[in-house]
């Protein structure tokens, strides 16, 4: 399965997904706060097929909360998976959701690629992603998990961390906003990898 044959592709937030109800869904992805209510799909045809995850968007241990496992990966991957013994048809039309559409979704999104696709290299696997989102910002550990379970062997997590390294160089402010979110290990991996892509231009200029 190429990962063109997955063509139709969009990532959102809650307050987005009435907006998506005319286009044709027909598979759903919906990772959702533990606690938070489902969203309404009543309005969507009635034909799609949808999974529902309940974890938070959180990297590491965090008293009351509940972080993303493989066990989660393995379902994400397993769905991915029933898209594509589908056939992957131009009318298939995937919906991933989160709460914003920028970290849970992104990740899954990554992650379903890059099993549809074997072949293709992780760059452009996140690169196609962030065409879809451009204020993706995937959840680091979803990404391990990935990582491992499909053999990429820390690919998928270097091309994430390098769309880090992008964003906080576009916008420094992300830096504070990111690390109040609790997400200061993927911050601290972006402005190293900064720190470092600015001191090889500098080299390569100067040299």
């Amino acid at each position: 399965m190429a990962i063109d044959a997955l063509s139709l592709l969009t990532i959102c937030g809650l307050d987005e997904i009435a907006g998506h109800r005319s286009r044709n869904v027909t598979h759903v992805l919906s990772i959702l706060d533990p606690e938070w209510p489902d969203p309404d799909f009543t309005t969507y045809p009635p034909s799609h097929v949808r999974t529902v995850l309940r974890f938070h968007d959180i990297i590491d241990p965090t008293p009351g909360m509940v972080l993303p496992t493989e066990a989660d990966v393995d379902t994400i991957l397993a769905f991915g998976r029933a898209i594509t013994a589908e056939g992957g048809t131009p009318e298939a039309h995937l919906l991933v959701h989160c709460h914003a559409g920028i970290s849970r979704s992104t990740a899954a999104m990554i992650m379903i690629l890059a099993q549809a696709s074997p072949d293709h290299d992780e760059a452009s696997i996140v690169e196609r992603v962030f065409s879809i989102r451009d204020k993706a910002w995937p959840n680091h550990l979803m990404i391990a998990f990935a990582d491992r379970r499909l053999g990429r062997q820390g690919r998928l997590t270097t091309a994430t961390n390098d769309l880090y390294r992008r964003h906080l160089t576009r916008r420094p402010d992300l830096a504070g906003l990111m690390t109040k979110l609790g997400r200061a290990r993927e911050v601290a991996i972006g402005l190293h990898l900064g720190k470092l892509h600015e001191a090889g231009h500098g080299a390569s200029v100067g040299g």
